[in-house]
């Protein structure tokens, strides 16, 4: 099999996640899109979790060209990707106790904001604890996960549960336990993952859904532009100071 017939199942399998996941979450991420428009129009702030890979997603969706730049990163130190030594310190994070609590004890989150939190399996500690905490502060949750997990794998922590039970909106990424799309002869692993493609695309749904809403009730949404089209800096600069008792990122 040559490496370009490859390269297409794996554009196919992940333009056919995208498809499922747009015509089977319309509705949650609907409902997502106005959680987070109801904290725009409140005055309250928005955050995005996620450890491991699953920080890509949340990250994607901060400090980002037609984004909203309300939305706040909230970093596990150790957990944000793959950026400490040795990488595999990061998941062993993952699955340790009280952090979740220490960080959004520390943190300007509080009653009425909301957290999106990015979990592909929703099963260790962390993210469990993260949507737990933050809805004891009054907080709403929005979990980005993959559903299979919580039937086909054991949760990791200790009450038994998974993100998802956590979670005043759920949405299900479809992505198969594993996350690998291809496999082939002659290769022990199954390869190719596609979650980061699809989280990230639910993400920007979300974004672009919550836009749509503000201006449905004529608010006009904080949206960053680019930097890097005319204009674009002095647009930024007056979101960033007009909402900036709501950004921390640049802090």
């Amino acid at each position: 099999m040559s490496e370009s017939k490859l390269a297409g199942q794996f554009f196919d399998a992940a333009i056919g996640l995208l498809q499922r996941v747009r015509d089977e979450e319309a509705a949650s991420i609907a409902a997502a899109g106005a959680l987070v428009a109801d904290a725009v129009a409140a005055g309250n702030r928005l955050f995005a979790f996620g450890a491991g890979h699953s920080s890509l997603p949340a990250q994607d969706v901060v400090y980002r060209a037609g984004g909203l730049a309300l939305m706040n990163f909230l970093a596990v130190p150790g957990t944000a990707g793959v950026d400490v030594m040795p990488a595999t310190l990061g998941s062993a994070l993952e699955r340790v106790g009280g952090l979740a609590g220490a960080v959004l004890d520390s943190s300007p989150a509080t009653t009425g904001d909301v957290l999106v939190v990015v979990s592909l399996s929703g099963r260790n500690a962390l993210p469990v604890e993260m949507a737990l905490k933050a809805r004891e502060l009054g907080m709403k949750v929005v979990g980005v996960t993959s559903v299979a997990y919580a039937t086909e794998t054991t949760s990791l922590h200790a009450s038994g549960t998974f993100l998802k039970d956590h979670c005043d909106v759920v949405l299900d990424s479809k992505i198969a336990v594993g996350d690998a799309e291809l496999g082939l002869d002659g290769i022990d692993a199954p390869f190719a993952p596609a979650s980061t493609v699809v989280t990230s695309a639910v993400m920007q749904a979300v974004m672009a859904t919550a836009a749509g809403e503000l201006a449905a009730r004529g608010i006009e949404p904080p949206l960053l532009r680019s930097g890097n089209v005319d204009g674009g800096h002095e647009w930024n600069a007056r979101v960033l100071r007009e909402y900036g008792d709501r950004i921390f990122f640049r802090h």
